[in-house]
């Protein structure tokens, strides 16, 4: 790299290459690598059960074999469809092992969402939980799926914990008896009744996809990005680079980011098995037991979204817990508080850090350094083999003067090689070899980058841009706020109007004046919300990233229904 050409190198952490080598491997050559090394060394921790990596090679090899014996072959498209345990990592390193394409799918999908991935996939392979058996069987029928294959948490608990799950997701109102068909499989016979010995497959790590992940949707049909294995394998690597003092077969990942989501898959699960170090799986995020996980397993790395640091700093008895051990965190999916990164730091002993990434880059482009200089409130700097730059967000051929805000375009070996299917929405995402974030940004003069906001989340009233993010920092400073969101909301006088989603912290109270006097304190008159609404809860996505769509079209349907009545009511006067 050119130091003149990429400015912010000046600032680069003095501990961290600016490049690094990406080697042409298949991504399953990570786990390859850790199982030759470092065979008797603890790959996963789940609810009382330990694997080591040549436990999980092993069983990894054999469900390969078995997905070869059922037509499984190179170019396939495999959707898994499993929270965060052992038969997760085993199906995602199996399927990539055979050439095939993993298609991690969100367990908490509904039918409709559910039946768009599978039909626009066009996967002809599902593994899910049984817990899910109900609506995956009634949409399978109307997709390409031909194997149907099934497992249960309860398959990779030891006794007598195998014994008492089933009781108590009864309890919860979960049904786990999977009707009787000899059409479904079961994941565990799989395993048992196959040998070790998949077919070896002739990769291309440029050109091979490993992984369709699709976006969220959170702005319109779910996309399904293209990531190859060199994708993946550079990210897993950047962010390890990343980590000036990561210690190989010494780290304990708290894995408790989703692997069906990018962020989780990446951080969590492909680093740890670069670095042939421990991960503590955790199937969902549930505080006590988040806090009991790390008094008891030590984790040394723990990468997760802003809403989980917040859990833990507010936990009322987080100090009865011994939460040492975490030594870095990097936070994603949403802005980081400077407020919760305090907390946290002071808490733990350790360093959280903000970064950035999104779902058509694998997805980690920038970083706020560990141990170096790291900026409030910005995303930090690229990772290494990364280039940035800020484009006129109107047509985006123009590039901003420093310090100007723009749409925020990365060029790396992490980016995706296009959207599944859907030539002109690549054609409009990947120009000239740059992606196109769709994120307003501004870089600074010394190299940090601040995102100010989602292009279409750019709110504008009264004739003002108001970005959400800088009145969501402010809502978070003020004391008696835990959580907060901003949204454009539909207003007949201003075309939009700043409205604000607060949830206190337990035990304290407000009003809408409070939190508006205190807004005003700290921002121009019109980035000021209008309106505050209290909650109990803010709706997120599993990794915790607050849905402020979800919130902006209940006010669009409050506002149907209202005129809905009027009409009704001024019907009813004229009859």
């Amino acid at each position: 790299m050119n130091k003149e050409e990429f400015f912010w190198l000046k600032n680069y952490p003095e501990d961290i290459p600016t490049q690094i080598d990406i080697p042409d491997v298949p991504l399953f050559d990570f786990m390859e690598q850790a199982a030759r090394k470092h065979p008797s060394q603890t790959a996963i921790i789940f609810m009382g059960l330990k694997m080591t990596y040549s436990q999980l090679k092993d069983s990894t090899d054999r469900f390969a074999t078995a997905l070869h014996s059922m037509g499984v072959t190179k170019g396939d498209r495999v959707a898994i469809m499993l929270p965060n345990c052992p038969q997760a990592v085993i199906a995602y390193f199996a399927v990539i092992r055979l050439g095939a394409v993993a298609v991690m799918t969100n367990p908490l999908y509904m039918e409709r969402e559910l039946s768009h991935q599978l039909r626009d996939s066009q996967a002809e392979t599902i593994i899910f939980l049984d817990a899910l058996h109900s609506k995956v069987l009634k949409v399978v029928p109307n997709t390409n799926v031909k194997n149907i294959i099934v497992t249960g948490i309860k398959d990779y608990l030891p006794f007598p914990l195998c014994c008492l799950y089933p009781i108590k997701a009864k309890k919860q109102g979960m049904d786990l008896n999977v009707p009787p068909d000899e059409k479904i499989l079961k994941f565990k016979d799989l395993i048992k009744n196959n040998s070790p010995a998949p077919p070896r497959v002739e990769i291309d790590s440029e050109k091979d996809l490993a992984l369709l992940q699709y976006t969220g949707g959170t702005t319109g049909l779910s996309k399904g990005a293209m990531l190859t294995h060199k994708n993946l394998v550079a990210n897993a690597l950047q962010v390890k680079a990343w980590f000036p003092d990561c210690q190989e077969a010494e780290e304990r990942m708290l894995c408790v980011l989703p692997f069906f989501h990018v962020f989780g898959m990446t951080v969590a699960m492909n680093l740890t098995i670069s670095i042939s170090s421990t991960m503590i799986l955790v199937p969902r995020f549930e505080i006590d037991t988040v806090l009991k996980q790390i008094n008891k397993h030590k984790p040394t790395l723990f990468p997760g979204a802003p809403t989980m640091y917040v859990a833990v700093i507010s936990h009322p008895d987080v100090k009865k817990y011994n939460i040492s051990s975490i030594k870095v965190c990097i936070s994603g999916a949403a802005p980081l508080p400077v407020e919760v990164q305090e907390k946290f730091e002071a808490m733990t002993g350790g360093k959280l850090v903000e970064g950035y990434g999104l779902t058509e880059s694998s997805p980690v482009t920038h970083c706020n350094p560990i141990y170096g200089k790291r900026l409030a409130g910005s995303i930090g700097q690229p990772l290494p083999n990364t280039n940035m730059k800020v484009m006129d967000s109107d047509l985006g051929t123009q590039e901003m003067s420093m310090g100007e805000v723009g749409e925020l375009c990365i060029q790396g070996p992490q980016v995706m090689k296009g959207y599944w299917n859907m030539p002109e929405e690549t054609a409009k995402t990947l120009r000239d070899g740059w992606l196109y974030t769709g994120d307003m940004a501004r870089i600074s003069e010394d190299g940090f980058t601040y995102i100010v906001d989602r292009k279409k989340d750019m709110v504008i009233a009264g004739g003002y841009n108001i970005y959400p993010r800088e009145v969501e920092e402010v809502l978070y400073e003020h004391p008696k706020v835990k959580e907060a969101v901003v949204a454009g909301v539909p207003d007949a006088y201003h075309g939009e109007a700043l409205k604000a989603y607060c949830v206190l912290k337990e035990g304290e109270t407000a009003t809408d004046k409070d939190i508006m006097e205190f807004c005003k304190q700290n921002l121009a008159k019109y980035k000021v919300p209008r309106v505050v609404e209290f909650r109990d809860e803010l709706p997120k996505t599993m990794v915790g990233k607050i849905l402020r769509r979800v919130l902006v079209e209940e006010e669009k349907a409050k506002i149907s229904g209202e005129k809905d009545k009027l009409d009704e009511t001024a019907a009813s006067k004229d009859k």
